[in-house]
């Protein structure tokens, strides 16, 4: 039955059709949208952008994937004709790399294009959180006694955020974690804090307030150090989704859900700064901010 030779051939395809249903399943990864844990829409200078990115960098890591072992398929195909035919047929070999050489031009030229897109949505991008940060001056004036630094740079790690009151400095770590499911199918969201360690629902973690309390000390001294004088500095951590039982918690950190942040940062008071020492901070954590900031650009790229 000659019409096996070409139907037996078939099973060396296998291997690459459980890889590239593999990258499909993956894709996912790419195209899950990130959704606030405060039941709020997220929706920042940019968000269509953003989105639009994801789906570019889902493109460029489909084609990427998938361009190999698709392109690949008709010489694994032919290969497996060898073992099942008894003379060559140099035509149909010229046939299976013609079409190999096609399929490698085309995720080529797509690769190409999902480079040029994702460069262009990052100008835009880039463009669009330019804009809105300018625009943000309208609520938040540089004169605004509240100013909030993000993924502020130390020496051997990055602090989260940084928030500078007229009542003191905070360090805002946000660790994620899942909330596990009880044996009656409920969700199990209740965190206790004690002072080394939190205990969640099944397991015990030391590192979060350790990270907190290290950015804490750092910045305590960093600012001491540029100011001349002692910044009240207090340390914040921020498990988004948790009911906190804080009833063992050190006075220390303060550790919350996240949800009423804004207003119990205003309202806690670690130590008034004046006027003086107020606009210093902002000007420093500015400063290194723009030097990070210098240096991360004069890097070459990878």
């Amino acid at each position: 039955m000659a019409w096996l030779e070409y139907v037996l051939p078939l099973i060396f395809l296998f291997p690459m059709a459980a890889m590239a249903s593999i990258v499909l399943a993956l894709r996912s990864l790419h195209d899950a949208r990130v959704h606030s844990p405060f039941n709020a829409p997220l929706h920042e200078p940019g968000q269509a952008l953003r989105y639009r990115l994801d789906k570019a960098f889902s493109s460029l890591f489909l084609n990427g994937a998938l361009g190999p072992i698709i392109s690949l398929a008709p010489l694994v195909y032919g290969m497996g004709r060898m073992l099942f035919v008894e003379q060559q047929d140099w035509v149909e070999w010229a046939l299976y790399g013609l079409l190999s050489t096609l399929l490698v031009l085309t995720f080529s030229l797509l690769l190409v294009r999902d480079y040029q897109r994702i460069r262009r949505l990052k100008l835009g991008l880039a463009c669009e959180l330019a804009v809105g940060q300018e625009l943000e001056r309208l609520v938040r004036p540089d004169a605004h006694p509240y100013y909030v630094f993000h993924d502020v740079p130390t020496d051997s790690f990055t602090i989260d955020h940084v928030v500078v009151t007229p009542n003191g400095v905070f360090v805002v770590e946000t660790r994620a974690r899942t909330l596990p499911i009880g044996t009656d199918g409920n969700e199990l969201n209740t965190v206790a804090v004690e002072r080394e360690r939190l205990r969640f629902p099944h397991w015990q973690e030391r590192r979060p307030l350790y990270k907190t309390r290290q950015g804490v000390s750092w910045l305590a001294h960093w600012l001491e150090r540029r100011c001349g004088v002692a910044v009240p500095v207090r340390g914040v951590l921020v498990l988004p989704g948790w009911k906190i039982d804080n009833s063992e918690a050190a006075p220390d950190i303060m550790v919350v859900s996240g949800d009423t942040l804004a207003k119990q940062i205003t309202e806690l008071t670690p130590g008034p700064l004046n006027d003086a020492i107020h606009d210093k901070v902002i000007n420093i954590l500015l400063e290194r901010a723009k030097l990070m900031e210098l240096k991360h650009l004069s890097q070459p790229s990878v």
